[in-house]
């Protein structure tokens, strides 16, 4: 089993912080989101850990000697969305986790051992434009929907990838890269676009367990939030 960890963005949103700071190197209750996820991957047993680097790619250097971690560059990162930054790792998608490296993880909900691919997902209040899970009885995505809503189990930015799922991404990523038509694509689409062609199973975490980090309203909400539990 192995990672990959998704960190090539330019997190305008956060600036003035990602002027120097790459997003996902911005510390949250006292370490970078990137070091948080990276340890608790090799917590449950992952060693082979590659991240995808971009804006500010020497930024990420010191990971290489401090966690052993992979780093490869995607030179287009100003230019595509993530669709792209996957397609270059896209020989490590199978038996993997994924994870965007600009997610705080509160707590290590990843398991040692999935048995079926999964969107680990929680339940959000109040959300605008986030990606809503459908699924049956049996946990079974079927159907992913963008929108707004309340309370709905959204993409948290985790996801896990057994062997015959992550090879049929992947030759949807290589037709999607190879036909040209993909700049305003997201890698997530290829799944949401053949979702009745895997076998994912949503997975349940506390709403608690993990953050998106998408602006500076995010960072100071969370932190704020943080420092309040640890009081208490």
């Amino acid at each position: 089993m192995r990672a990959i960890l998704l960190a090539a963005g330019m997190g305008t949103r956060l600036r003035p912080l990602t002027l120097t700071t790459p997003k996902s190197l911005t510390v949250v209750n006292g370490k970078p989101m990137l070091e948080k996820q990276v340890e608790y991957l090799q917590e449950i047993g992952v060693e082979e850990i590659i991240v995808v680097t971009g804006y500010l790619a020497e930024k990420f250097d010191y990971l290489k000697e401090k966690y052993g971690v992979t780093l490869i560059h995607n030179d287009k990162y100003d230019v595509y969305n993530n669709i792209y930054t996957m397609y270059l790792v896209r020989e490590y998608l199978h038996d993997t986790y994924v994870i965007d490296a600009d997610v705080y993880l509160h707590h290590n909900f990843l398991l040692k051992d999935p048995k079926t691919s999964m969107y680990f997902s929680a339940r959000k209040p109040e959300f605008k434009g986030e990606w809503m899970i459908h699924f049956d009885d049996n946990y079974k995505v079927t159907d992913i929907v963008v929108g707004d809503g309340d309370q709905e189990y959204i993409l948290c930015g985790v996801s896990y990838w057994s062997e015959e799922d992550g090879k049929f991404i992947v030759e949807k990523l290589e037709e999607a890269v190879s036909g040209g038509n993909f700049k305003d694509y997201w890698w997530d689409n290829i799944v949401k676009d053949h979702i009745r062609d895997v076998n994912v199973y949503l997975q349940e975490i506390h709403p608690d367990d993990s953050y998106e980090i998408d602006s500076l309203s995010d960072l100071e909400k969370v932190n704020k939030l943080l420092e309040a539990r640890a009081r208490n």
